[in-house]
């Protein structure tokens, strides 16, 4: 993960601007660049992915125009390719082809990035920024207005904290220029559902699937994956093993006294040859690192903290022990395909608009978990099931192919590679365990024995009021809350608020966001 920043004033001094930047060293440890370029700043912080030499540095120039961008252009060789002897090239990263792709297709030239970007880029003409993002917000981007009118853009929040009063993400599948948002891609609305059947829907998931898992391989740098032992990431695992054709470097986490996923990634990683490393950590490691976590996730959600304690202590486990910089994640097939609760959809129609609403906010849920775990430990995420060919055509699926059939959830996916001998039936049809339930239980009843033995029911009970917005209802959420305030004061409203089964359904109108809680969550726990 690189950091960008972007102001569109040069009014704050560079002094403001390196102490602000500073806060997201790790996301960009290898080189750091703060340019004035004309009326603007542009900054980045480099994790070298792609052209691992100097000459992959940004900001990137052509002819007085300048970019930054995070992220990964997917099939650049191609767009590359398109446009040598016209422009001239001097690194072999894949971030380079932005400016000509600019002067080739303005505004335009967004919808041809693929899934993986956030940019701020300087034209010389209008001496303005133009900044984007990608369709579902899989790379960070963060925006507010600093004391002299001008708009600041920044990977995280944590960089716009006491330089901006208000900081808002950035929306997915927008640019922004003159101060104003236009949406240039929308994924998830759907006019009218595809045509396809059952068998033609599986072949196309299978065919979107294996494309976008081989862009992905593509990188510079030393490439591992993420393996809990669900469907989501195994599937990653085993496509990326046999395009590669080679054993890759798989991990798993669980806690010490009743992990659940570690068995089933053990018998994945065995089944693919994988190199397979397994960690554990401990109550006392989950408390501490609760704090911190809190910090660079920038966010006060029940279920989005609970999941990342133990992607940061893994990811934290594999920086220590390894040299790679990219990891494969098995993020956004939840919000595609369903989860636990979404069995309980009452309609075909509230399971397409569940889906919809999902996947249009991951970017501040499962996303946002996964970007800030990662970079946090200085490498990159890489989300096959983000690919945009593949979310339009998942999305437009009708919903009644896409629902618990056959007492099973997410079963166009499993069925879309069944009979192709990548996973063993055991985890290709193992039943859904939420993360943070299948690292083992004791992680959940431990931090929730922390937060009660935090606060008295009185004190709970006054000091959650505190909140107008994303209310605390609980003792761990009021924990969280206030941790977060600590490091983003007022700024709760960058979380639309928590993530909860939908409380408009039978069976879904719970009080905590685990599936453990659900009447359906059978044998997810074994």
């Amino acid at each position: 993960m690189c950091t960008i920043l972007g102001a569109t004033g040069a009014q704050l001094t560079r002094q403001e601007l390196e102490a602000h930047f500073a806060a997201t060293h790790t996301r960009g440890p290898d080189d750091q660049a703060l340019v004035q370029v004309g009326s603007c700043w542009l900054g980045f912080q480099r994790l070298a992915i792609m052209d691992l030499s100097p000459r992959g540095m940004q900001p990137f120039s052509l002819e007085g125009d300048y970019v930054v961008c995070n992220g990964e252009i997917y099939g650049f060789r191609a767009l590359r390719r398109s446009l040598e002897g016209k422009y001239p090239f001097h690194s072999d990263s894949d971030c380079e082809v932005l400016l000509p792709l600019y002067r080739e297709y303005g505004r335009g030239m967004f919808s041809q990035l693929g899934s993986e970007f956030a940019l701020v880029l300087y034209d010389h003409r209008t001496d303005a920024l133009l900044a984007a993002r990608d369709p579902l917000g899989i790379r960070p981007l963060y925006y507010g207005t600093d004391r002299f009118g001008e708009t600041v853009f920044a990977s995280e929040p944590k960089d716009l904290v006491g330089l901006c009063q208000t900081i808002a993400p950035f929306p997915p599948g927008h640019y922004w220029e003159g101060g104003r948002f236009h949406r240039y891609i929308d994924l998830t609305t759907v006019t009218q559902f595809s045509p396809d059947d059952e068998e033609t829907a599986c072949r196309k998931i299978r065919d979107l699937l294996v494309r976008s898992v081989q862009a992905r391989l593509d990188a510079d740098a030393p490439l591992g994956f993420l393996l809990s032992g669900g469907l989501d990431s195994s599937l990653v695992c085993a496509i990326s093993a046999k395009l590669l054709g080679k054993p890759i470097r798989t991990f798993a986490i669980g806690m010490d006294t009743d992990p659940i996923d570690l068995k089933y990634a053990q018998q994945a990683a065995e089944y693919l040859g994988a190199d397979h490393t397994a960690f554990t950590m401990t109550r006392q490691e989950v408390l501490e690192a609760l704090p911190e976590v809190v910090a660079l996730l920038g966010t006060w959600d029940i279920t989005t903290i609970r999941a990342s304690l133990g992607m940061y202590l893994c990811c934290k486990k594999i920086r220590e022990a390894t040299d790679l910089r990219v990891l494969m994640t098995g993020e956004i097939s939840d919000e595609l395909f369903g989860y636990k609760y979404t069995d309980f959809a009452p309609s075909d129609e509230a399971f397409q608009g569940e889906a919809k609403k999902r996947v249009d906010e991951i970017h501040t849920y499962d996303v946002l978990r996964a970007d800030r775990c990662i970079a946090a430990n200085s490498m990159e995420g890489r989300v096959p099931f983000g690919d945009s060919d593949l979310v339009r055509y998942v999305m437009s699926i009708h919903p009644k192919w896409k629902r618990n059939r056959h007492g099973v959830g997410k079963y166009l996916l499993r069925k879309a590679f069944q009979g192709e001998g990548l996973l063993p039936d055991g985890i290709l049809w193992r039943e859904k365990a939420a993360f943070s339930d299948a690292v083992g239980h004791s992680m959940v009843d431990d931090l929730k024995a922390y937060a009660e033995a935090h606060y008295t029911d009185e004190e709970f009970q006054r000091r959650r009021l505190w909140y107008p917005h994303g209310t605390p209802f609980t003792k761990e959420s009021l924990l969280y809350r206030e941790i977060f305030e600590q490091h983003y004061p007022g700024q709760g409203g960058m979380i639309p608020a928590f993530w909860m089964p939908n409380p408009s359904w039978a069976g879904c109108a719970v009080d905590d966001p685990s599936a453990r809680v659900l009447s359906n969550y059978g044998a997810s726990g074994q």
